[in-house]
């Protein structure tokens, strides 16, 4: 690996941790606004949908005027919108402010695009995979940092609020920007050609990637995991503190264990299993073990199961999401790689929005029970996503790159 790749392996990571500082205190601090599940399920949602159309432009962008400048008005972005969050005074500022992050959102499709320019084909599911590792780390350090921003909050105006997590978290954004400013080469080498319109920016790639060879079937796949995947992240909150009767430091200490066993399983499990497996071959156990986990999670209402249930879960769910991102770099041409993991970004974002949407119709407020209900989906639905990617993988599948 060289030393761009880990330039935007460390941007990423101090991205990923401005990221995760938000996901322990979203859904607590629409409470605070007075929002009910399924109010809240829209403020998960409104920041997936408006990352859904601009990732795609975003990513086109970048294969036409560098990864660089596109890089930058993405963190910019997420800034402006984190430090609104921090200080709204209305659920519709906050609403804003989320729907402002989206529409700026697409630094990562980029940052796997910069990995894409600087890495070849045979180390790409390791770069993917320490990329992932990255976010994971910040997965680790993000819901502490969380947790020490609302302490260190109770000292100050904002007093007992949520918000301190959304200012530390543009604090740090502000760090990633300033890294891709002044440290960050251009990366990209070969670029497309000009728009002649408005639907050559991204926009119509949102369909034209579907039938791509290869590709679109594993931008399906994509949205159907991330669907599946954003069931479980929309109900795993309540179900612990409501449910398990658990508190926001044990949900915090549940995050930073997700983050270690992700980083331990990206960083070295990847780059073993690539030693003797197909990244199809990955693909599949990892969806695998992630569908039975949803259905295990519930059955037992026991803080010592649900832990156990979730180190299984850990350790091979978090090798999906590099090996599809490894199999579309892969099927990709060098010039379209912005582009399509752009769009795949797309896709995945927009399954965000389904999930948490599902999940607050399926829960109930008076019915506590029912908070196990979406882990329930979640596993049965991921489980028909692998038959139907296994019978499917001759389409996707690719050679050895060992």
């Amino acid at each position: 690996m060289n030393r761009n790749f880990w330039i935007i392996a460390l941007i990423s990571f101090i991205n990923s941790l401005s990221f995760t500082i938000l996901i322990p205190v979203l859904y607590l601090y629409g409470r605070q606004f007075k929002l009910d599940d399924f109010q809240i399920s829209f403020l998960f949602a409104i920041y997936s949908i408006s990352q859904f159309f601009a990732t795609p432009i975003i990513g086109k962008l970048s294969d036409r005027f560098g990864r660089k400048p596109l890089l930058i008005i993405s963190l910019a972005g997420t800034v402006v919108a984190n430090l609104m969050g921090g200080t709204a005074t209305s659920a519709a500022v906050l609403f804003f402010a989320r729907f402002l992050d989206g529409i700026t959102g697409g630094n990562a499709s980029v940052a796997q695009a910069v990995i894409a320019d600087v890495t070849p084909p045979e180390n790409r599911a390791k770069a993917f995979g320490i990329n992932g590792a990255a976010f994971g780390l910040g997965f680790i350090l993000g819901p502490a940092t969380s947790l020490l921003a609302q302490k260190a909050a109770l000292n100050t105006p904002l007093g007992k609020s949520f918000g301190a997590s959304f200012l530390v978290s543009g604090v740090i954004a502000a760090i990633a920007l300033l890294l891709t400013i002044f440290v960050l080469p251009e990366t990209l080498k070969i670029r497309a050609q000009k728009a002649q319109n408005i639907f050559d920016i991204g926009l119509e790639n949102l369909i034209k990637g579907l039938f791509m060879p290869k590709v679109g079937i594993l931008l399906v796949i994509n949205f159907l995991t991330g669907m599946t995947f954003t069931l479980f992240t929309f109900a795993f909150q309540p179900y612990f503190i409501i449910v398990l009767k658990q508190n926001s430091d044990a949900l915090t200490l549940m995050f930073l264990l997700f983050g270690v066993l992700g980083v331990i399983m990206q960083t070295l499990g990847i780059s073993q299993m690539t030693k003797h497996f197909q990244l199809t071959q990955i693909l599949f156990l990892g969806l695998f073990i992630r569908s039975l986990s949803f259905v295990l999670m519930p059955i037992w209402e026991n803080i010592y199961y649900f832990v156990i249930v979730c180190i299984l879960f850990s350790l091979l769910n978090s090798v999906v999401q590099p090996m599809i991102s490894a199999l579309i770099s892969l099927n990709s041409s060098p010039e379209e790689q912005g582009t399509v993991l752009g769009i795949n970004s797309s896709y995945l974002s927009i399954s965000n929005a389904f999930g948490p949407v599902i999940a607050g119709l399926v829960v109930n407020q008076a019915n506590p029970q029912s908070y196990g209900y979406p882990l329930y989906l979640a596993g049965c639905c991921t489980f028909l996503v692998l038959i139907w990617a296994f019978i499917n993988r001759k389409s996707y599948a690719v050679k050895s790159v060992r």
